[in-house]
C-alpha cells in the first residue's frame, strides 16, 4: 500500500509525515496522521505488534491487528528499517500510558503502511545501553550516531557552536575564514602535506592552526576576529584529543592587553557553559589568574583542576641536612621535596599506604614517603622516625596539616618532583574521593616561561608560542637570562583539561628575529619559513592578541565524556584511520605520476604510535589551541 492509497481523509497529508515522531499529545486524538521514522523496537502481543517509531524528535508508539492486510509487512521488517504509516491518533489505556516520553499518552493505530527502506541484520544494536566495542562503532558510525548518548552529544556541540558565534558577533567580532592550503612551518606538530600537481616537488601544507593568518589579518586592519576553525596536525590519539584534525573557536584582537582579551572571552566561555551547564555550577567572571610558577609549586601541572582540594608545599628546607638521609641528600644535590596533606588518611588500614608505594614505583619513582599523624598526635612512619622532631613539628606546620591526617612526599628536580607531586595530588584525590561535583572551575594560567632548557640537547628552546612577546621586550631579550624571561602567554583550563593556549603577540620584527636567535634560528631561518609575518611587521603592525579554546574539550567537558571520540560526529580511531570511509587509502599509479610523487615503502609495518609507546621527545603544538 501506498500513502495514496489510504482513506480519502489522508490525501491532504504531505507523502512523508503530517507531524514528527515527538509531536503527539492528547490534543491530537481523533486526527488522521502519517509519521515517517525507524522501527525501534518491535514488541508482539500475539493479536497485536507494537512499534516505537523513532525520528529526530522522539519516539511515538504504533499499533496493528493481526488481522490486518498490513500485518505482514510489519512482521517482516527488521528494527531500524524506514517505514512510513499513517493513522487515526487513539489515546492509550490507562495502564498503558508510559510518561517516559512525551508522546507517552497517545499512539497511532496503523491503517496504512510503507517499508520506504528495509534494514538488513544490524552489527550493532541502535536501542539500548549496550557497548561495542570502538572498531564496529566507527566502522558503522551512521548506526552509532542514531543511538541516543551520542546523537545527543551531536546536538549539543551544535548549539554550543551557534552559541559561540551569538556571543562572539555580539561583541563585534567579525568572522572570516582563513585557508586550508597554505605553507608548512615548524610550529611544533607535524603538518599534513598535500603535493601540488602544478609544482612538482612542492607541497602544501593543512593548517596546525590559523596561527599566521590572523596574526596577519590584524596588520591587515581588521579589529577583531574570529571563526570556528578546522586544525590539522599529524599526532597521536590522546583521551582529550583527536588525531588528524579538530575545531577551535579561534580569535583574535587589535590593540589589546592581556586583560583585554581575558575580558573579551571569560564572558563568552562562561556564558556557553552556563546555557548548556544543566544545573551545574561556573566559574564566575573574572576567572581566578595563577601564575605558572605557582601553578607548577602548587598543583604540580599547569593544567589543574581545582576541584581537587589538595595542594602541594614546598617543603625542601626542612630536609636540608636533617636525619632523613635520603631526602638530605637530594636537597644537597640541588633537588627539592614537595609535601601533600592528604586529610583524614591516617585512619586507613597499611595496605593502602603500601598501594601508594606500588603506584608511584609504576610511574618511575622511587615510592611515596609518607609520615602519618594519628588521631593522638603522634607521627609515624620511616620518614618521622628517622627525622627529627622539631623538623617533623615544622613541616606538620608548614603544611597545616591536623592529627588524622598523612603527608605524601615527592623528591627529585625541580621538574620532576612537580610533575610527579601533580600525579599524586590527583591520585590522592581519588583515592580518597575529595574532587568536588557538578562543577566547572576555569582558571587562566599566566606569565609562562618564553624558554625552557632541553634537558637532553643543553639547547635553549620556546617553551610555549614562538609568536608571544616577551614582558620587557627587546630590552628583556637582551638583558635577561633567557631562562628568566617571562612571556605574555597564557591557558585557559576546566576542570584540568587545556582548553586553549594564547598570547599578546609579538609585532615587532626586531623583536621577532631577536627572540628565534635566542632560541637557536638565524634570521635567514625565520625570514624563509616565517617572511610573510615578519615582512608584514615591516609596514606597520597594531598590538594584537588572541587565543582559541577547542570546541571539541568544551563540548567533551560539557557532555561529560571521558573520551574527545564520543563528541564528534565522524572521529578517526587511535591509529588515525577512518573505518567509515577507509581513509587514508591508496590511490592508482596514474594519480602517483600526475602528482609527480613515486612510493618508497618501508619494508616493515610500522606501528601508529599510541600514548603507551609515544616517544618522549614527541613534538607539542607550539601554536594556540
Amino acid at each position: 500500500m501506498t500513502p495514496t492509497d489510504t482513506p480519502t481523509d489522508t490525501q491532504d497529508l504531505h507523502p512523508y509525515r503530517s507531524h514528527n515522531c515527538g509531536e503527539l499529545r492528547q490534543d491530537n486524538v481523533g486526527e488522521t496522521v502519517r509519521l515517517s521514522g525507524w522501527i525501534h523496537s518491535k514488541r508482539d502481543h500475539g493479536n497485536l505488534v507494537f512499534i516505537d517509531l523513532r525520528d529526530e524528535y522522539g519516539l511515538t508508539q504504533c499499533v496493528i491487528d493481526i488481522s490486518s492486510p498490513l500485518f505482514a509487512d510489519i512482521e517482516g521488517a527488521r528494527v531500524e528499517s524506514v517505514i512510513t504509516v499513517t493513522g487515526p491518533v487513539v489515546e492509550r489505556s490507562a495502564e498503558t500510558i508510559n510518561t517516559n516520553i512525551a508522546t507517552g499518552h497517545v499512539e497511532v493505530q496503523m491503517a496504512g503502511v510503507v517499508v520506504e527502506s528495509a534494514a538488513a541484520v544490524l552489527p550493532m544494536l541502535v536501542a539500548g545501553e549496550q557497548e561495542f566495542g570502538e572498531d564496529i562503532r566507527l566502522r558503522y558510525r551512521f548506526l552509532d550516531l542514531r543511538r541516543e548518548q551520542l546523537h545527543k552529544n551531536i546536538h549539543l556541540r551544535s548549539g554550543v557552536i551557534s552559541s559561540i558565534r551569538r556571543r562572539m558577533t555580539d561583541q563585534g567580532f567579525l568572522e572570516i575564514q582563513t585557508p586550508i592550503l597554505t605553507a608548512s612551518s615548524p610550529e611544533g606538530a607535524r603538518d599534513y602535506l598535500v603535493p601540488s600537481r602544478h609544482h612538482p616537488g612542492k607541497f602544501y601544507a593543512l593548517p596546525q592552526a590559523p596561527q599566521q593568518f590572523k596574526q596577519l589579518l590584524m596588520v591587515s586592519g581588521f579589529d577583531k576576529y574570529f571563526q570556528i576553525a578546522p586544525c590539522f596536525r599529524d599526532e597521536d590519539a590522546r583521551a582529550d584529543r583527536s588525531p588528524g584534525e579538530f575545531y577551535q573557536l579561534d580569535l583574535e584582537m587589535a590593540y589589546v592587553t592581556q586583560d583585554d582579551v581575558f575580558a573579551a572571552l571569560e564572558p563568552v566561555l562562561a556564558g556557553v557553559f552556563e546555557e548548556f551547564a544543566d544545573g551545574r555550577a561556573v566559574t564566575k567572571a573574572p576567572f581566578p589568574r595563577i601564575p605558572y610558577a605557582e601553578s607548577m609549586l602548587t598543583y604540580g601541572s599547569d593544567k589543574p583542576d581545582l576541584r581537587n582540594p589538595l595542594v602541594i608545599r614546598d617543603v625542601t628546607e626542612r630536609f636540608r641536612d636533617g636525619g632523613f638521609g635520603l631526602f638530605a641528600k637530594i636537597v644537597d644535590g640541588g633537588g627539592v621535596v614537595r609535601a601533600i596533606r592528604a586529610p583524614g588518611a591516617a585512619g586507613n588500614p597499611r595496605s593502602f599506604f603500601d598501594k601508594l608505594n606500588d603506584w608511584a614505583r609504576e610511574e618511575g619513582a622511587g615510592g611515596l614517603g609518607y609520615i602519618i599523624f594519628g588521631d593522638d598526635g603522634e607521627p609515624k612512619g620511616p620518614i618521622a622516625k628517622n627525622l627529627e622532631a622539631d623538623r617533623v613539628a615544622d613541616i606538620k606546620a608548614a603544611t597545616e596539616a591536623q592529627d588524622g591526617d598523612a603527608l605524601f612526599f615527592a623528591s627529585g628536580k625541580e621538574s620532576a618532583a612537580a610533575k610527579f607531586a601533580g600525579l599524586a595530588r590527583e591520585r590522592l584525590c581519588d583515592e580518597l574521593d575529595l574532587r568536588a561535583d557538578g562543577r566547572f572551575d576555569f582558571c587562566w594560567i599566566v606569565d609562562y616561561p618564553m624558554f625552557e632548557l632541553n634537558e637532553d640537547t643543553g639547547n635553549i628552546e620556546f617553551s610555549h608560542n614562538p609568536f608571544s612577546m616577551p614582558q620587557g621586550g627587546m630590552e628583556a631579550l637582551e638583558t635577561q637570562a633567557p631562562l628568566d624571561v617571562l612571556a605574555y602567554q597564557y591557558d585557559i583550563v576546566c576542570n584540568g583539561v587545556e582548553l586553549s593556549s594564547g598570547a599578546i603577540r609579538n609585532h615587532r620584527a626586531d623583536i621577532m628575529v631577536k627572540a628565534f636567535e635566542i632560541a637557536g634560528y638565524g634570521r635567514d631561518v625565520v625570514e624563509e619559513e616565517f617572511g610573510g609575518m615578519l615582512r608584514a611587521f615591516t609596514f606597520g603592525a597594531p598590538p594584537h592578541g588572541g587565543s582559541a579554546p577547542g570546541i571539541d574539550r568544551m563540548v567533551m567537558l560539557l557532555a561529560d565524556e571521558p573520551n574527545i571520540r564520543e563528541v564528534i560526529a565522524f572521529p578517526m580511531n587511535q591509529r588515525a584511520e577512518d573505518l567509515l570511509m577507509g581513509a587514508p587509502s591508496a590511490v592508482d599509479t596514474a594519480r602517483l605520476r600526475e602528482l609527480h610523487l613515486k612510493l618508497n615503502l618501508p619494508k616493515v609495518k610500522i606501528e601508529a604510535t599510541t600514548d603507551e609507546n609515544k616517544p618522549e621527545n614527541a613534538p607539542e603544538t607550539n601554536a594556540d589551541t
